[in-house]
């Protein structure tokens, strides 16, 4: 039984990593527009299939894996470009169906160019399994968490540590001070899309080896990434990351516990249990009005 129970802890912690990664990415950009950014998920997917088409192309997986997280950053400064600073002013709604527009867009691009087609990514550092205790711990997973604990930890330095982090935090908390203060409100934008494009793709990229990589596995991974933005308390650093664990741990014991035909409906099941006694999320957004 504890064999059992630490295999299904072990997959849930590993996918909940990449959760928090997408949760992250929800959070950086809420918390600089108060726009909730539903193409977060096509970062994600590019992230796993752009690793795939380099290496393909024949580079080295370090190349194809530091190239998978540019484009994306770099697509995601387009969105912010073309998409969302010319409805700057709108009403959030609108914003928010502006980003369902563009997840369309960029899953339909990658589907004509890159095909329907699953694809494998080879694992970082090999295939065979560590045993814990009975039940068995990919080395990938260790990678999955590790490059999350490191990012995470960045996070943290560079929001309290350096400058352009606390303008993104003075932006968020207040956009006309930190305008009345010198902050440059549209680069702020400018940098949340960027940096939550990349750690959309990196979560793909890390997780891309155990589960798969195709043009459309960016939906679900966006909708629970945004679940556990929302479970955590959208807006909060912390909450993300502890969210996307918790939806991660909860959804490998429903799938392994109970059936694994539940598995994809058990994160809404939960975002409708927390919010139904805690309305902000386990640690609350900052501002009321936000909610």
């Amino acid at each position: 039984m504890l064999a059992q129970f630490l295999q299904f802890l072990f997959s849930g912690v590993t996918v909940g990593a990449t959760y928090a990664l997408a949760a992250l990415g929800f959070t950086l950009i809420y918390n600089a527009s108060n726009v909730i950014n539903f193409a977060q998920g096509e970062f994600i997917m590019l992230g796993g299939m752009l690793t795939v088409f380099f290496m393909q192309l024949g580079l080295p997986m370090p190349a194809a894996v530091v190239l998978a997280i540019v484009v994306p950053a770099f697509v995601g400064v387009l969105v912010e470009k073309l998409a969302i600073e010319p409805a700057k002013g709108a009403e959030t709604v609108t914003l928010i169906i502006i980003t369902i527009g563009c997840s369309l867009i960029i899953r339909g691009l990658v589907q004509v160019w890159l095909g329907k087609g699953t694809h494998a990514v080879a694992p970082f550092s090999g295939s065979e399994p560590i045993a814990v205790l009975g039940a068995t711990l990919l080395p990938q997973s260790l990678w999955v968490l590790g490059v999350t604990g490191v990012v995470v930890a960045a996070l943290w330095y560079f929001f309290s540590r350096t400058l352009a982090g606390k303008a993104i935090l003075a932006t968020s908390f207040n956009p006309v001070a930190a305008q009345l203060v010198g902050i440059n409100t549209s680069w702020v934008l400018f940098i949340s899309f960027a940096l939550s494009a990349a750690l959309g793709a990196l979560g793909g990229i890390l997780v891309a080896p155990i589960t798969l990589t195709s043009y459309d596995v960016g939906i679900m991974l966006g909708l629970k990434g945004f679940v556990a933005a929302v479970v955590g308390g959208l807006g909060s650093g912390l909450g993300a990351v502890v969210g996307g664990l918790m939806v991660g741990i909860v959804e490998a014991m429903a799938a392994g516990y109970i059936s694994s035909a539940y598995k994809d409906a058990v994160p809404f099941v939960l975002i409708l249990a927390i919010l139904f006694f805690m309305p902000r999320g386990l640690f609350g957004a900052k501002v009321t009005d936000r909610v």
